[in-house]
């Protein structure tokens, strides 16, 4: 089967990623094949774009959406020809009009649940709910710092440590920023280009500092991201949108009271069946109860898939951004 898509031939800048016709592969028996309806965008697809994440090219960039079933392979039984289905897991490939997909990656999406909403929360949800649950289990009454609050990510975790009943401390780029993450649950917020959000940690929590750390900046906050710690707590870093952290020393760690350190993927944290369906089903749940809202602040034809990232790498968009098929 023959498909339109974003394809890059070298990694390198968003000048790499064409408009071109793509061949399909022919369906294997625990594969269904998807025309897309939605595709989300998002910040791991700059890094397969660049080369920060090194991968083999030709490639079709992308590993979220959401559309219809069109065809099922023989072993699939519980997918169907017209059924609603969601994913946000490799391979890549979701920058096309339709892509081959492991059914076992594969969630139905609710009736309540529009496409254009699953493919905005199915990598930005599901990572705020290994973040949250998972990789440090953050209960009511704690203080926490969430860096890029007012991003696709940022605005979903706000919203769901808002549910658990947490105060939310984040960093966002300019005042809109800030009125935005206010808006989505956001307790206090530091303009990070005006404010050393090191310091603001420290006023905010009496000296104390918090037991988590959420940084998906990585190379410019990493570091400093230690001292709002307190002894004993969690430095997650689970993204690079400034480019990778630089080495933290052992030493460091128990220098600065000792803390831990991670650098998760929602790739391993959901690798298996089980944890896929119950982290979808923990995020579909809180967006149908109302408790998160997601917020689609802009579409592009995937056509324009070059431009979306332009406009993501230079920190203009906010929210969730879709791209179109």
């Amino acid at each position: 089967m023959i498909t339109n898509g974003i394809r890059i031939h070298k990694q390198g800048g968003p000048e790499e990623m064409k408009w071109q016709e793509i061949a399909l592969p022919e369906i294997k028996k625990d594969e269904v094949l998807i025309k897309h309806t939605a595709i989300g965008l998002n910040y791991i697809d700059t890094y397969h774009r660049s080369g920060l994440y090194p991968m083999p090219v030709p490639l079709t960039l992308g590993i979220e959406g959401a559309g219809i079933v069109e065809e099922v392979g023989e072993n699939v039984n519980d997918l169907k020809t017209g059924d609603r289905v969601a994913y946000a897991s490799p391979p890549t490939g979701s920058y096309a009009e339709a892509k081959v997909m492991p059914a076992d990656r594969l969630v139905k999406i609710p009736d309540n649940i529009s496409d254009e909403i699953a493919a905005a929360i199915m990598l930005k949800g599901m990572t705020v709910e290994y973040l949250v649950r998972r990789t440090y289990n953050v209960k009511a009454g704690q203080t926490v710092l969430f860096h890029a609050a007012a991003g696709g990510v940022g605005l979903i975790a706000c919203q769901w440590l808002k549910a658990i009943g947490a105060t939310v401390i984040g960093t966002v780029g300019s005042k809109e920023k800030a009125t935005l993450a206010k808006a989505n649950g956001c307790d206090h917020t530091i303009l990070y280009r005006e404010e050393n959000f090191v310091d603001r940690v420290k006023e905010i929590t009496n000296g104390e500092g918090v037991p988590v750390v959420y940084d998906g900046i990585g190379k410019d906050t990493a570091i400093q991201g230690l001292e709002c710690l307190s002894p004993l707590g969690l430095m997650v870093i689970f993204g690079n949108s400034s480019g990778n952290a630089p080495p933290i020393e052992p030493g460091l760690l128990a220098a600065k009271g000792s803390l831990f350190l991670t650098r998760p993927t929602l790739m391993t944290y959901n690798a298996k069946r089980k944890d896929l369906v119950d982290s979808a089903q923990q995020l579909f749940t809180l967006v149908e109860s109302g408790k998160i809202n997601i917020s689609i602040n802009a579409r592009y034809d995937l056509k324009d898939a070059a431009q979306a990232h332009i406009d993501l790498e230079s920190r203009k968009t906010t929210g969730s951004t879709l791209l179109m098929p």
